[in-house]
């Protein structure tokens, strides 16, 4: 349930870049949903105009084709930027216009959240802490990353514009929120993003092989996508003194081959398990430490993973049309 005491008062008008990607035209839905307007923006370079058809006829909804790394004029209270192509498919097709994003995209928001003297939030990523040398990763660890490898463009782009929001917020006393956002999955990820959770379910729908990368014993912790918007509003909603970073994921952690076997039986598909090289940089261990978003924001994921992948896999189903589900 969507908790309304969150927002208080009139109903506002919000910016969400990245508002027709997977995050983002969820949390659009959700602000909605709290009576606000809600004033979407994205180039669609990394998502999908099906995201928002069925909010085409909201009135309270608006959609602007812009690219945020040039400037925009618009009058919003609050900014939700989570504009960024976000899996390695998307951000290593063109990783200077990746890390333009990043940098040029954050500046132009914060700009715009200065002139306006409105609340601006942004979607980091558990990528700033890189191949973890700290396990579970606390916000207070400052990561492991590699500055010049086929992942830097989005592991140091998104550092860079949580290091540009600090600084706008100690500069001139801009109201910030940075949410490190952990491996997100649900209903309308991009088929074709390269994720592991998409991968393997479209990969398993289709009747081919699951590639499967290493020996399958690096982790994960998946939070759906409800949860991942519960904690964005949330964290908007905190105080001001709140400004994170504040990790928002499941701590439950997963090996990627447990998530193929997983796959396989929700499925029920025939399909084998491919094994291939680990990527360059991919981190071997990955799970958050949210103790400060129990504390702060009073928030935890509440959907499991059997449910969560469940709703993920029977969307998918729709989309393809292939097995027949299996109760598992």
């Amino acid at each position: 349930m969507v908790n309304k005491e969150l927002y208080t008062g009139a109903p506002q008008r919000i910016l969400v870049t990245g508002g027709a990607g997977f995050i983002g035209s969820h949390l659009c839905r959700r602000l909605i949903a709290l009576g606000h307007e809600v004033l979407a923006v994205d180039n669609f370079s990394s998502s999908s105009r099906r995201n928002l058809y069925d909010l085409a006829a909201e009135p309270r909804f608006e959609f602007v084709r812009h690219d945020i790394t040039f400037p925009l004029y618009v009058e919003v209270d609050r900014i939700y930027h989570l504009a960024c192509p976000a899996s390695p498919v998307h951000y290593q097709r063109d990783p200077v216009q990746t890390t333009k994003t990043c940098v040029v995209g954050s500046l132009n928001m914060l700009g715009l959240a200065k002139r306006l003297g409105a609340p601006v939030l942004l979607s980091s990523t558990s990528e700033v802490y890189g191949d973890p040398a700290v396990h579970p990763q606390p916000e207070s660890y400052w990561g492991n990353v590699n500055p010049i490898g086929p992942r830097s463009c989005y592991d140091e782009g998104k550092r860079a514009a949580e290091t540009l929001f600090f600084d706008y917020h100690r500069q001139h006393g801009l109201k910030i929120k940075v949410a490190r956002i952990f491996n997100t999955y649900g209903p309308r990820m991009h088929p074709n993003d390269g994720r592991v959770v998409s991968s393997f379910i479209v990969a398993a729908l289709a009747g081919v092989p699951l590639t499967l990368h290493g020996d399958g014993s690096q982790t994960r912790s998946f939070c759906y996508v409800d949860d991942t918007v519960e904690g964005l509003i949330r964290l908007m909603g905190a105080p001001d003194d709140v400004t994170g970073p504040v990790n928002l994921g499941n701590p439950d952690e997963f090996t990627v081959l447990d998530l193929a076997k997983k796959v396989l039986a929700m499925t029920g598909s025939a399909s084998a398990v491919e094994y291939h090289p680990l990527p360059v940089d991919d981190p071997v261990r990955r799970k958050p430490d949210i103790t400060l978003a129990r504390d702060l924001l009073q928030w935890s994921p509440t959907v499991g993973f059997h449910d969560g992948l469940r709703a993920t896999v029977e969307y998918f189903r729709g989309e393809l049309g292939e097995l027949p589900d299996r109760d598992v």
